[in-house]
This record gives C-alpha cells, structure tokens and sequence, in this order.
C-alpha cells in the first residue's frame, strides 16, 4: 500500500469513527426523549435502561452509518483541499478517483459490513428490544408507590395511599379490586398496612390494619333491582395478596414476537412472504367459490340435446320475467343471497388487506437490508466530490451540506416508503427510488470534482454575473 493510500485512509477514518458515535449519541437522546415518560419515575433500575439503550443503538445505525460516510467524506476531502493537499496529490500524477480508491475500498467493506449487521445482527437486537420495550410500557419490572397517585401496575388493582414512610409503612390505603364481580369494584380501605413478599417470590402480601371493605353484589340481569344487595365489612386485620409474575422483567418471551417482519433475516423474511402469498391465495380462492355458488346456472340438459333454442332476452326489469307466482319466492331468495354475501364481504375485505399490507411490508423489509448497504456508496459519491468542490473542513459547511443532503435523502426514502405500503408504489421500486434518483447527481458531482470545477466558488459566480452584464451594457 503506498503512503498516500494509508494517508487518504487515516483522514477518513478518524472523522467517521468521531461522527459516527456523535450521531448515535443524538439518536439515543432522542430516543430517551421519545420514551422517557415509561423510564423515568418509574422504579426500573439503571443497568435495565442501558440494556433497552443498547439494544435500541442496533436501529439507529441504519441511519447513522450512511450520515457518518457522508459527513466523513465531505470533511475528509474537504480538509485536504484546504490545506492544499488535494492539489498536491493531482500534482503527483494521481487524479481524483484513484485517490478515492483506497477510499471506496474501506466504504466496501463498511458496506458488507453494514448488510451481514443488519441481516443476522439487527434481527436479533430488534427481538431484544421489542420484548424488553413490552415489559418496560406495560410496568412489569416493578412499580413505586407514590403518595396521592393512583397505581394501576397491578393488573385489575388501583391503589392510592395517602403517605408513606421511609420504613415501608402506608397510611390512608385505598384499594379498588376490579378483577371480579363482573366489573364493579370492591372497595377496601385501611388506615395503615406494609407491604412484604412471600418467601419464593412470587406474591406480594399487603397486610392492612383497621379498615372497612364495600362491596356491591353483581346484577343478575340487566334490569334494575330495587332490593340490590351490598355489603360492608369490618376487618382488624387483612392479607391480600397480589400476583408478581406480571412484574418478572423476564416473564415475557422474545420468541413472542419472533415473527414479527423486522425482527426476521433475509430467510425468514421470504418464507414468511411465501406463507403470506399462500394465505391470500387460499382467501380469494375460497371467496370466489363462495360467491360462484350463488350465481350458479343450474344448466341440466346442457350436452343431452341437440335441439336449438334461441337464447332468452332478460329486459331490464327482471321481474318481469318471472311469473306472477314466483315473484315473492325469488325476492325472498335474491333477498337472502345478497344477505348471505353481505354477511361475509366484511370478513373478507378487511383480511384481505390486512395480508396484503403484510405482503408489502415483508418486500419493504427485505429491500432494506439492501438499500442500507447500497446508501453508503451512493453517499461517499456525493460527499467526496462534494468535498473536493467546497474545499472547506472541520465541523462548520460540511454539516450543512451534508445534513442536507442525507435530509433529501430519507425524505425522498420515507415519503416512498409510505406510499408503497399504502398501495401507490411498488415496494421494490420505493425503497430504491432514492439510490435511482441521487445516483446521477453523485455522477454529475464526480465528473465536476474530476475536472476541478467551481460549483461552489461565489467569486466564480460574481465574476459570471459581472461579465455578463458588462456585456448587456455594450
């Protein structure tokens, strides 16, 4: 390898490690912002919301892998043609693209890199973090009694308690039990109780002192009852006990949600395409033959007889047709047929486009494994002429220019990618639309950085205009 590819090299790596980590940290703080209401004040402890982090890093790369080789390739030629360096290196003998050789190597391997992460990686960290995510919105990992707030992560409990002591002790105790009593609340109410678990865990004890519990005798049926039955009894001293298994942060399967279509590799994600195809298939094949079935001509001398008889001509009312006699017996079965479909298109329409929707995300998915991989090169294309052109480093016009550039980007990716899964736009073509339409500007910006254009020189513009219209005025 000659000194000037290890050169090119070092001044690529060393912004795109720095950008890259730079951006995955604004990633995360957005993340934390987005959930930070399920994290925060919620009792979960810190080494379970690193986890959920961690995990949720393994997303955002798709998105700070191609801005990091934009931003890197901007900033990279962008500093050596500050410094002159770019300059000297043409002086060499050495044209712009085989200096960007060494370059694209590097961006290659980041390619292959970035398609096994997320064929095999992604899949995995995404299960991870949908079950985790479950268990965090859904309060299963513990819960914190707050003074004057109802708590409901007790699943068919809400408890309110009007103090709390830093020994554990709750006073003014409200408990409405829902979980019974076909949906009317027992009431319970105590002045004092502690709260202990059983020995293996898996219950936890509430042991209240001096208090009432109300309750209301469910209604036999849905008239009212004058003689309705309630009760009210006094207790000393009580136990309930609630269920903690809903509380096991590890209570929820990740392979729950294994068939979900981003939590799936390549493989997967084809068989369960072809399954989906299977089931759509066999959907509208039973939905014809049901239908067929009401609209069946009942031909019984068809292929017995030779004689000929001209066919009949239906007038536009049919009941005309039909003999005063049968007229009743034929609405009442043209009534009841249309009834009968009616019955079922609901059932039909709704799951055919739920199937089809999936069909199309599964397409979606599968391209994205590719167009991750196929953005890195599109866009080291755009930043290194872009670089060359601008001639300006550091962290100043080239984040602006490539922020801009990425923006049009997932604009143009995002935008297609709704429009696909809503049924306007081929899935495959959506998710390359992007890659199609910036790859002749990376062409058109490599060719200008070849040949040393200024694109972006203001005084080449100014002197332009200047001998333009010192031209009109002669």
């Amino acid at each position: 390898m000659k000194k000037i590819h290890l050169l090119l090299i070092k001044a690529f790596v060393r912004p795109f490690i720095a950008t890259f980590f730079v951006v995955m940290f604004i990633l995360l703080m957005f993340f934390l912002f987005k959930w930070i209401d399920d994290l925060i004040g919620k009792g979960f402890e810190w080494y379970t919301i690193l986890e959920l982090m961690y995990y949720a890093s393994a997303a955002n790369v798709s998105m700070a892998l191609p801005l990091s080789v934009l931003l890197s390739s901007i900033m990279t030629f962008g500093t050596l043609g500050e410094n002159y360096e770019l300059v000297a290196i043409k002086s060499a003998g050495i044209s712009l693209q085989k200096a960007m050789r060494p370059l694209l190597m590097v961006i290659l391997m980041l390619t292959v890199a970035s398609f096994l992460f997320s064929n095999y990686m992604l899949p995995k960290a995404n299960l991870k973090f949908g079950s985790l995510l479950y268990d965090v919105r859904n309060k299963k990992l513990s819960f914190l009694i707050k003074p004057g707030v109802f708590n409901n992560a007790i699943p068919g409990y809400a408890i309110r308690v009007d103090a709390k002591d830093n020994d554990g002790m709750l006073h003014g105790i409200m408990i409405y039990d829902h979980k019974d009593n076909n949906g009317i609340p027992k009431v319970i109410l105590a002045k004092e109780g502690k709260m202990e678990k059983t020995a293996d865990g898996k219950f936890l004890v509430l042991k209240l002192k001096d208090g009432v519990q109300y309750e209301e005798q469910a209604k036999s049926s849905g008239m009212y009852n004058p003689r309705q039955i309630f009760s009210r009894r006094r207790f000393k001293e009580t136990a309930p006990q609630f269920d903690m298994s809903s509380f096991d942060p590890d209570k929820t399967d990740p392979n729950a949600f294994g068939n979900s279509t981003q939590m799936l590799n390549l493989k997967g994600i084809v068989k369960k395409r072809d399954s989906l195809t299977k089931q759509l298939d066999t959907l509208k094949r039973n939905t014809i033959a049901s239908l067929t079935n009401n609209f069946k001509q009942f031909n019984v001398v068809k292929g017995y007889t030779k004689i000929k008889v001209a066919p009949k001509v239906i007038d536009d009312v049919i009941l005309k047709d039909i003999p005063n006699g049968m007229r009743k017996q034929s609405l009442e079965s043209a009534t009841n047929v249309v009834a009968g479909i009616m019955q079922h298109v609901p059932n039909w329409a709704p799951r055919q486009t739920d199937l089809t929707g999936e069909i199309i995300f599964t397409t979606v998915e599968y391209q994205r494994k590719f167009t991750l991989a196929a953005s890195c090169i599109l866009l080291f294309f755009i930043g290194a002429p872009l670089g060359a052109i601008i001639r300006k480093g550091g962290m100043g016009l080239p984040v602006v220019i490539a922020i801009s550039f990425f923006l049009i980007y997932h604009i143009i990716t995002t935008v297609a990618e709704k429009s696909a899964r809503e049924g306007n736009l081929n899935p495959v073509f959506a998710m390359w639309i992007a890659v199609i339409f910036l790859s002749p500007l990376a062409a058109f910006l490599t060719y200008k950085a070849t040949v040393d254009s200024a694109l972006f020189d203001v005084n080449y513009y100014k002197q332009f205009f200047v001998k333009l219209f010192k031209k009109r005025a002669k």
